[in-house]
């Protein structure tokens, strides 16, 4: 296992649309082994593999609340197939949008389906936390970020202070 390096806004590779996976090999279970490490030393609830500059359908999550308890999971080609039309407001952060947090509504309730690293396909209820990253960590994998549910205004001073970051960095 090893913690990879996050792709950090403003690389556009954050707006690429994830390829499905097509079948569970040894690399998929390594790059999920590695999303897992590379999650929890962040430290982040949810992790998109686009995060980590690898353009296919996987996530993975844990949205226990203490390390003594972690529930990691992997979904692979996750979908959401139902959400409540209530919605719910939580306050998001993204790790490639490092200390930037901002309040986003999504629907309350969803069902999602994946695939299990054994290569079953299965369908589960989520709400609350969970619900709100399994849509977060999925809108990842189809280049949508959570500040494109802001403003423009507050987008736009987003974009432009990691851009105004991301040069700083090139010329130090």
């Amino acid at each position: 296992m090893s913690i990879r390096p996050l792709v950090i806004l403003p690389d556009s590779k954050l707006r690429l649309i994830s390829e499905p996976v097509k079948e569970i090999t040894q690399e998929i279970r390594q790059l999920a082994e590695d999303m897992l490490e590379t999650m929890y030393d962040a430290p982040g609830v949810g992790l998109a593999a686009i995060q980590i500059g690898v353009p296919i359908r996987m996530v993975t999550m844990d949205v226990s609340k203490t390390e003594d308890e972690r529930q990691p999971m992997v979904l692979i080609n996750p979908e959401v197939i139902w959400a409540s039309e209530e919605k719910r407001v939580y306050e998001e952060g993204c790790l490639s949008i490092p200390e930037y947090y901002e309040e986003v509504e999504r629907p309350d309730r969803v069902r999602f389906r994946y695939m299990n690293l054994q290569g079953e396909t299965l369908e589960q209820d989520a709400d609350g936390l969970m619900a709100t990253c399994v849509q977060h960590e999925i809108d990842h994998l189809n280049g949508v970020l959570f500040i494109d549910y802001l403003s423009k205004l507050k987008r736009d001073r987003v974009m432009t202070k990691f851009k105004k970051a991301a040069k700083r960095e090139v010329g130090a």
